[in-house]
């Protein structure tokens, strides 16, 4: 039976493809900062092991690199934005982000790794976004920590190449969640008044380029023609963009 290792499982599309995973009689191990909503996922399969910890420490971080070490597949989905001027941002609160979108992703993609290489099987999938193609004004620490999803993926995607794993960063535009409820921005013009991709959507999108072992992988026609055009275009008008974008409609 595979196993896989689920962070940021409670909700949103980290509950959907756990669920979608478990309905296929894979083996959990879903990871949230609360116990409930893990409990219910639990309650629907055989072989689901709750781990609740708090990524933004050491303490959880170690608790679950123990267990990632022993899976199939690791989803490094868990990670929160917060919109706003940098210089208003609380320090721990930037702090904590870095430590749950960065350096926990890398330090349980690095204990998962070397046991999958020595299987020669395996798949990583880091849930970036399309945050990570260029600067973020008013989210701009968030932006930061996703380009270091992508270029880590990246990275460790072609060290890997030919050995039987897969390593992908998913980078997924703005979608139904509760994202910009916790990230507050839900009157910006990115998401105010918009029809968004359900989660469920996303999450299959996710699964489907992690089967694939696409590298980097962009869902939607227009966040694939938005990733490639930032190539094309002078970096202070990306930044200006996107901070007419990030702004109150």
């Amino acid at each position: 039976m595979a196993t896989a290792l689920v962070t940021g499982a409670s909700s949103g599309i980290g509950l959907e493809m756990a669920t979608t995973l478990g309905q296929e009689g894979v083996e959990l191990f879903v990871v949230a900062r609360t116990r409930g909503p893990l409990e219910e996922l639990a309650a629907r399969f055989e072989k689901v092991t709750i781990i609740e910890a708090d990524l933004g420490t050491a303490e959880g971080r170690a608790e679950v690199a123990a267990a990632a070490s022993k899976v199939d597949i690791l989803i490094n989905n868990a990670g929160f934005g917060e919109h706003g001027a940098f210089a208003s941002m609380p320090t721990g609160r930037v702090t904590q982000m870095i430590e749950v979108n960065c350096v926990a992703l890398t330090e349980l993609a690095s204990a998962a790794l070397p046991a999958m290489l020595e299987r020669g099987s395996g798949s990583i999938l880091n849930i970036a976004s399309t945050a990570a193609f260029q600067a973020g004004p008013t989210m701009a620490v968030y932006g930061a920590t996703k380009a270091y999803v992508l270029s880590l993926t990246e990275a460790i995607a072609e060290e890997v190449r030919g050995s039987g794993v897969s390593v992908t960063a998913f980078c997924p535009g703005a979608f139904a969640s509760g994202f910009q409820d916790a990230a507050h921005i839900g009157e910006s013009r990115l998401v105010k008044d918009r029809k968004l991709p359900s989660s469920t959507q996303i999450a299959a999108e996710a699964l489907a380029a992690m089967r694939r072992k696409d590298v980097v992988a962009v869902p939607g026609l227009m966040n694939k023609i938005n990733a490639v055009s930032v190539r094309f275009t002078p970096r202070p008008v990306l930044r200006r963009v996107a901070h007419y974008v990030l702004g109150a409609a």
